[in-house]
């Protein structure tokens, strides 16, 4: 089903916004916005959203970015997420699709050991193990998706020891060996500068630009020295000056603002949006076409996208059984530290560590939040704290509704919390939700469920 990545050379995708359900209508009546961008996992292809549905009639482009392929993980590429990526693709007409390179999960068959989840996108180390790896992960992609496939750099916490490139070259090698093309976060670059000393001009200068599908542009905070990538606050002027610095280099075929949360009113996304039509102009007037960098990795130029010849398929070399336990065992260690409290690795920053497992956690309260809301009604100002005690050694190990499960049943199993009658309540939602099937609602049997809570009261 693989297509070479030279197709999406051609896609001219324009100005765009991340769509997301709660600000669906707004997308709409924005003017201007030549396409958006859905995440994959959030799309069934049977019953796509009336309003993607609506773009698509206009001539909009639809993009499905995916966020749990986990393409810099040891494993290699599961089917089954391949394959649902590839009908989201096709379901939308996009001229292609787009990943990250993370890792998500890790444990299992490699290690021996059970398999964890992120919950979020965690950095692969830049050595030749994990490059080796990750290029032959990205091949398998492409080879079942059916449009091309585009990769983003991540923003960090931490970083890895004793790493063997710079994230430019570490890119610049990517796609090199294997085709694939480059979505640049800008904001990402920003987030490195600030967390981990990386010039994002140095990055830049290393990059293949001719890679380049397409940019995202957003927000975050920083805290006690930290900057956080939240999606969740306007774009800071330091993260479109670098925008406008890629701008000066190159003509990005699209360029699109991500928003995951704390949505402002259609006016204000209007502003982002035009304050980065305005960076993208002010690069392109200034025009400057810099040297490459003399640290850019040693080699040809990328391909570019054409038929992959790929180094590996040159020289025969690729990512063996020993590469991928290694860098398997490598991952397990860290997501362990991170989720499940176990001592940290070796050449990590302790501190760093401990701010990106209170992040996680953070993150996997507040999507457990959104998969079951009836739980912080339910307890209140206290669903926070309680989640994140449950969190601390007890890691993710499936999806975030087995989480909010898993939760509850904790609770309960802890006489928690001290209220009988929101006792009483969770348990009853447990009981809903943690069946086979669900629970009967013929009026008799919601009638004895009824009394048989109110006895319980008394």
């Amino acid at each position: 089903m693989g297509r070479t990545a030279s197709a999406a050379r051609t896609a001219r995708l324009g100005t765009g916004v991340g769509w997301r359900p709660e600000i669906a209508d707004v997308v709409e009546r924005m003017p201007g916005i030549d396409w958006v961008e859905a995440v994959a996992e959030n799309l069934c292809p049977g019953h796509l959203p009336d309003s993607l549905l609506r773009l698509r009639e206009r001539g909009v482009t639809v993009v499905p970015h995916g966020v749990s392929l986990g393409l810099g993980g040891a494993e290699r590429p599961d089917a089954g997420r391949l394959t649902a990526l590839a009908e989201r693709a096709e379901a939308l007409g996009s001229p292609l699709v787009t990943e990250h390179i993370a890792f998500v999960r890790a444990g299992g068959a490699l290690t021996a050991s059970p398999l964890l989840e992120a919950g979020h996108l965690l950095p692969v180390p830049r050595t030749r193990d994990a490059l080796d790896v990750l290029c032959e992960n990205v091949r398998v992609a492409q080879d079942a998706l059916p449009v091309p496939l585009a990769v983003e750099n991540i923003a960090a916490l931490v970083s890895w020891p004793d790493e063997e490139m710079t994230e430019g070259q570490f890119l610049y090698e990517l796609a090199d060996r294997t085709g694939v093309r480059l979505l640049i976060d800008v904001a990402n670059l920003h987030t490195n500068h600030v967390n981990l000393g990386e010039d994002p001009a140095e990055a830049l200068g290393e990059l293949p630009l001719e890679a380049i599908a397409y940019v995202h542009v957003a927000g975050g905070f920083e805290r006690d020295g930290v900057w956080h990538d939240s999606h969740a606050h306007p774009v800071p002027q330091p993260v479109l000056d670098i925008l406008t610095d890629l701008a000066s280099r190159v003509a990005p075929p699209g360029v699109l603002l991500e928003r995951d949360e704390n949505f402002p009113e259609g006016e204000e996304l209007a502003a982002e949006v035009a304050a980065i039509r305005g960076a993208v102009a002010k690069g392109r007037a200034a025009g400057t076409v810099l040297a490459p960098s003399p640290r850019r990795a040693a080699g040809t130029a990328p391909t570019g996208g054409g038929a992959v010849a790929s180094r590996a398929a040159r020289d025969g070399s690729g990512a063996g059984a020993a590469v991928r336990q290694r860098l398997a065992l490598a991952q397990a260690a860290l997501l362990s530290a991170l989720v499940a409290g176990t001592p940290v690795p070796e050449g990590f920053d302790r501190v760093r560590l401990g701010v990106q497992a209170r992040a996680l956690a953070g993150k996997r309260a507040d999507v457990v939040a959104k998969v079951a809301p009836e739980l912080p009604v339910l307890l209140g100002a206290g669903y926070r704290s309680a989640f994140l005690a449950y969190a601390q050694k007890r890691p993710l190990t499936g999806g975030h509704r087995r989480d909010a499960l898993d939760f509850v049943e904790h609770l309960m199993r802890n006489g928690r919390p001290q209220d009988a009658g929101v006792r009483i309540e969770l348990r009853e939602w447990w009981l809903e939700r943690s069946g086979p099937v669900p629970r009967s609602e013929r009026p008799g049997v919601r009638w004895a469920r009824a009394t048989r809570r109110v006895l319980l009261r008394r």
